[in-house]
């Protein structure tokens, strides 16, 4: 497990939790990936981490995934999300699922890919609990749209905590949601895993 920094928010108070994965450095990926931004945890969570700031070298990897085919960072970005995994008994991994769209074009879903390979890695067991109603792409839209935007179903009841694992929180609006959905479906604590967070509006990474 990596440093887990757990700190308060000097405006408001929320809950702040930031992680840095053992053997993620500045290089792990080629370039210069930074640390994750100290934000509140999304509401509904009771932790979110994240591996990198979703900068340009983030995003660079994250595309290469999605829309490229390079599955091959499925297994080294696993590998490195496990060790942020909250140490929960009985937790279940699941997903925050993409659109039907997107996953019938590019043939898969990251997010569900990355579950899987985090799942495996703590010898967990993986659910699809989550189904995603039908709306538009986050990418792209107002930062008021995309909190007004995601919306989930539980597939089905579950009693035990579950990581939700996405590539990207941006707002925190999808996990958000998703959060709600599952505590409607039983879940009693639900925690929050991605490969890259964003900054808050205005933070200048430089080039």
């Amino acid at each position: 497990m990596g440093a887990i920094i757990t700190l308060t928010d000097a405006q408001g108070g929320d809950r702040v939790d930031t992680a840095l994965a053992a053997g993620v450095t500045p290089r792990s990926y080629g370039g210069r990936m930074r640390p994750p931004p100290s934000l509140p945890v999304p509401v509904g969570l009771v932790t979110c981490r994240a591996l990198t700031a979703y900068d340009r070298e983030a995003r660079d990897v994250l595309t290469g995934l999605k829309n490229r085919g390079e599955r091959a960072w499925v297994t080294t970005l696993g590998a490195q999300l496990a060790e942020l995994a909250p140490e929960v008994d009985g937790l279940v991994v699941t997903w925050a699922p993409t659109g039907a769209g997107r996953r019938r074009h590019r043939g898969f879903d990251q997010a569900e890919l990355l579950a899987r390979a985090v799942a495996r890695r703590l010898g967990a067991p993986t659910m699809g609990l989550l189904r995603r109603r039908p709306g538009p792409a986050q990418a792209g839209r107002s930062l008021a749209d995309r909190r007004a935007n995601p919306r989930f179903e539980a597939r089905d009841r579950c009693a035990r905590p579950v990581l939700i694992i996405d590539d990207v929180a941006t707002t925190g609006a999808t996990l958000t949601a998703a959060s709600e959905a599952l505590r409607a479906a039983g879940v009693p604590e639900v925690h929050g895993l991605v490969v890259a967070r964003a900054p808050r509006p205005g933070t200048d990474y430089g080039p």
